[in-house]
C-alpha cells in the first residue's frame, strides 16, 4: 500500500538569515543565464529566437533577494514528507521550494539521483539562496526558480488510483501564476509520477517558463534521443552541435569528458517520446520520462578545470562525490520562454524511476544502438501508452481534487491574489488564513482604498507591483509609504521618471528616510550619475543607523518585525536591523569606490561598520578594493593570504580572479577560482 507521511530529515545545514529588506529593483549579477549575442541570434530558428527575446525580466520585483545566508553548518532539522510503497522510497522538502531530495529504490538498494549530504545555499537562483541537488521544480524565468528555498502549501489529495498523493502548490509571483505538482506511486510501480500544471487565470497572455531539474552522479553515461544539441556555454553562443561526438572528437555523454561548464539543449525530433536517462558502468540507473508537451531536454555538466570543480566543492563538502544535473522544460532551451493564452494552462506528466538495460551496448561507441536499447529497456519497463494513460487518468479524476489533510503552509500571497483577482482554482486553494503580517496592509489597501502607514518609526513592508495593485496605488490617499510602493510599482512597469517623482514627494514627508533614499540612489546609478548615487547610498545608510543605533559599537536597535513594519522587540527584529545596516553599507561603499571622487570617504565609511560586519567575506572582499583605491597592494594581498569566503558569490562570478590579476602574476588560489568558462 501506498502511504504518504510526514517526517523529519536532520542534515547539516547554514541558515538562510533574514531575506535582503532593500527592494530588488535591479536583478543581481549573474542572475539568469548569459544572454545570446546579437549574432547569435539573428542565425537561430525564427520561433527559437521569439522565445529567447520574449519578456525578459526588468527586474526580481516584488520577489526579495536572499543573500542572508553563511556558510557555518550545524545539524538541522528539516521537515519533510515521504511517499512510500514497495519498490520506491520518496522524500520531499516541502520548506524548501517542493525538492525531492531523495528517491530510494528498495529491491536493488539504490539512491537514483545526486542526494547532497549537507544543506549549503549559494547564489544560484534569480533571488540568491539555492541548494543543489535531488529534483528541484524551476518556473519563473530563466534560472533557478526564486522559490528554491522557499516553503509551499502541501497536502494529500486521492490519487487516480485511489491511493494517497502528495499535492504541492504555490503563486508564482514573478509572472504572478499559480502552479501545482502532483507526485504519487502507483501500488507496487517503480516509477513516481509527477502532474504538473500551470495555470493563467488572467484574462491577458503571460510568458511561461518550466525545467525539472534533476542531479545525478556525474560519472554516469547520459543517454537522450537525439543526434544534435545545442551548446551553450558561458561566451555568450548557442550553436547546434552533433552528440555524443562533438567536432573535436570528445564523447560527450560523459559529464567528466568536459573541462569547461556547458549547457547541451538536446534537439529531439518531432513525435520521439521524451526521455532522458543516467546509467552507470553495469547500465543500470534513473530514467526521467514524460507526456509530449515537456518538450526539452538538456545536460549540464560543471566540466573538469578548477572552477568546476570548486564550485561542486562549494555546495557541499570536500571529499563529495561529483553530480551532473539532467533536465526536462517545456521549450527546446532555457533561453526561451513560453506564451500562455489567458484562462488557460499548461499541464504534463512526469515519470522517474530505476532502468536496467544491456552495459554492452548502452555504454558502447554506437550511439544509435544504445539509445534503442535504452528506449526497449523503457517500454518494457513503462509504456508511452501507459504514460499517457496515467496523464489522463489524473487531470480528469485528480487535479482538481480538493486536499484532504493539509502537511504544510505556504506563503499568503497566493490568497491575496485570489482575493483580489476572486479566482477559482480547484484543487489548489489559497484560504484567506493564509494571509499574514507581510499582506495584510494590501488586504486594507484592496478592501478600503487606503495602505495603513508603517508603525512609527518604522519601514514600508514588501511592495507589490501587478498593474491592479499600482492602480490602486495611484488612487490611494498620499503619504510616503505609499509613495514609496507606487514608485517601486511605477519603475518596476518601465515608468522610471514617474516613480522617481513619486519617491521624492514621498521623501519630503518621510520620518525614516533610508528606504526613498535607497530607491532614489539606485536610479540616479541606473541613469549615469555615479558620484549622486553615492552620496544618496551613504545618506539611506547614515539614515538607518542614525535612526537604530547600529552603527558601530552599537546595540541591536529597535525593532521592525523583519520588514513588516510591526515593531516587536525580537531577536529576529535585530536580525533584521542588522540585514538593513549589511545592505546599505555596502551598497555604499561599493557606490563610493565605483565613483572614484575624494579616497577617504570610502574608509570613512568603512570606520562607521560594526567590526562583526567588517569581519563577513562579502566586507572583506571590499575592504581588498578600498586597499587598491588607496594605493595599499601589499595590505590588499595579506587579505587574500588571511583567507575570506563570500558566502553569496554569484554563479560565474569572477571578481576574485580579476582582482587577484591587480595584485600579482601568480596563479590564483584553488579557494578563489570559480570562473566558469576558458580564461
Amino acid at each position: 500500500m501506498t502511504t504518504v507521511r510526514r517526517a523529519v530529515l536532520t542534515l547539516p545545514a547554514a541558515p538562510l538569515g533574514p531575506d535582503n529588506p532593500l527592494p530588488a529593483l535591479r536583478a543581481p549579477a549573474g542572475a539568469g543565464a548569459p544572454t545570446v549575442d546579437g549574432r547569435t541570434l539573428a542565425e537561430l530558428p525564427r520561433d527559437m529566437a521569439r522565445g529567447i527575446g520574449r519578456a525578459p525580466l526588468r527586474s526580481l520585483l516584488p520577489v526579495p533577494v536572499r543573500d542572508g545566508y553563511g556558510r557555518d553548518r550545524t545539524p538541522t532539522d528539516l521537515d519533510a514528507i515521504v511517499i512510500e510503497n514497495d519498490r520506491l522510497r520518496v522524500t520531499v522538502l516541502p520548506g524548501l521550494g517542493g525538492r525531492i531530495h531523495s528517491l530510494h529504490h528498495k529491491p536493488t538498494g539504490r539512491e537514483l539521483l545526486y542526494r547532497n549530504p549537507v544543506l549549503q545555499p549559494a547564489a544560484f537562483a534569480l533571488n540568491g539562496a539555492w541548494f543543489s541537488g535531488g529534483v528541484e521544480w524551476n518556473i519563473g524565468a530563466t534560472g533557478h526558480t526564486t522559490l528554491s528555498c522557499s516553503p509551499l502549501h502541501a497536502a494529500t489529495v486521492p490519487a487516480p488510483d485511489g491511493s494517497p498523493m502528495l499535492r504541492l502548490w504555490e503563486w508564482e509571483r514573478l509572472r504572478d501564476l499559480p502552479f501545482q505538482v502532483d507526485l504519487w506511486l502507483p501500488e507496487d510501480s517503480d516509477f513516481l509520477y509527477v502532474g504538473v500544471r500551470i495555470r493563467n487565470p488572467h484574462e491577458r497572455t503571460v510568458p511561461v517558463y518550466w525545467w525539472s531539474n534533476i542531479a545525478v552522479p556525474e560519472d554516469r553515461r547520459v543517454l537522450v534521443p537525439a543526434d544534435t544539441a545545442w551548446h551553450h556555454g558561458y561566451e555568450r553562443g548557442l550553436r547546434r552541435v552533433p552528440v555524443p561526438v562533438t567536432e573535436d572528437g570528445t564523447d560527450r555523454s560523459y559529464p567528466r569528458n568536459g573541462a569547461h561548464a556547458a549547457d547541451w539543449f538536446y534537439d529531439l525530433p518531432e513525435g520521439q517520446r521524451r526521455w532522458i536517462a543516467a546509467l552507470d558502468a553495469d547500465g543500470t540507473g534513473l530514467v526521467q520520462t514524460s507526456t509530449d508537451p515537456l518538450r526539452g531536454r538538456k545536460l549540464f555538466t560543471w566540466g573538469t578545470e578548477r572552477g568546476g570543480r570548486r564550485w561542486q566543492e562549494w555546495l557541499t563538502e570536500p571529499g563529495t562525490p561529483g553530480y551532473a544535473e539532467i533536465q526536462a522544460g517545456l521549450a527546446r532551451t532555457q533561453l526561451e520562454h513560453l506564451e500562455l493564452a489567458g484562462e488557460a494552462e499548461f499541464s504534463w506528466l512526469e515519470a522517474y524511476g530505476p532502468l536496467a538495460s544491456d552495459p554492452a551496448t548502452t555504454l558502447g561507441d554506437d550511439w544509435t544502438a544504445a539509445r534503442a536499447d535504452v528506449e526497449r529497456s523503457l517500454a518494457d519497463a513503462l509504456p508511452r501508452a501507459a504514460v499517457d494513460a496515467a496523464y489522463t487518468a489524473w487531470r480528469e479524476r485528480a487535479a482538481d481534487t480538493a486536499p484532504e489533510e493539509v502537511l504544510a503552509a505556504g506563503s499568503g500571497w497566493g490568497a491575496l491574489e485570489v482575493l483580489r483577482g476572486s479566482h477559482v482554482l480547484p484543487g489548489t486553494p489559497f484560504p484567506a488564513s493564509t494571509i499574514g503580517p507581510e499582506q495584510e496592509p494590501w488586504r486594507e489597501l484592496l478592501l478600503t482604498g487606503v495602505l495603513p502607514a508603517p508603525a512609527e518609526g518604522a519601514a514600508p513592508g514588501p511592495p507589490l507591483v501587478a498593474a491592479p495593485w499600482r492602480d490602486m496605488l495611484e488612487t490611494a490617499p498620499a503619504d510616503p509609504s505609499t509613495e514609496y510602493h507606487l514608485g517601486i510599482a511605477q519603475w518596476h512597469a518601465g515608468d522610471r521618471a514617474q516613480a522617481v517623482r513619486s519617491w521624492e514627494r514621498g521623501l519630503k514627508e518621510a520620518t525614516v528616510r533610508w528606504p526613498l533614499l535607497y530607491c532614489l540612489a539606485v536610479a540616479d546609478r541606473e541613469d549615469g550619475h555615479p558620484a549622486r548615487a553615492a552620496e544618496r547610498f551613504v545618506d539611506a545608510f547614515t539614515d538607518h543607523t542614525e535612526g537604530t543605533g547600529t552603527g558601530a559599537g552599537a546595540g541591536a536597535g529597535v525593532g521592525t518585525g523583519v520588514g513588516t513594519g510591526v515593531g516587536t522587540g525580537t531577536r529576529a527584529d535585530a536580525a533584521w536591523e542588522e540585514a538593513v545596516t549589511a545592505a546599505l553599507a555596502r551598497e555604499a561603499v561599493e557606490s563610493l569606490l565605483a565613483a572614484g571622487g575624494r579616497a577617504g570617504r570610502p574608509r570613512e565609511l568603512w570606520a562607521r561598520l560594526p567590526e562583526d560586519l567588517r569581519g563577513r567575506g562579502a566586507f572583506r572582499l571590499l575592504e581588498i578594493r578600498m586597499l587598491l583605491a588607496e594605493g595599499r597592494p601589499a595590505e590588499a594581498r595579506a587579505v587574500f593570504d588571511a583567507g575570506f569566503e563570500v558566502a553569496d558569490l554569484s554563479e560565474g562570478a569572477e571578481v576574485l580572479g580579476e582582482i587577484w590579476a591587480e595584485l600579482t602574476d601568480e596563479p590564483l588560489p584553488d579557494a578563489y577560482e570559480f570562473r566558469m568558462r576558458p580564461s
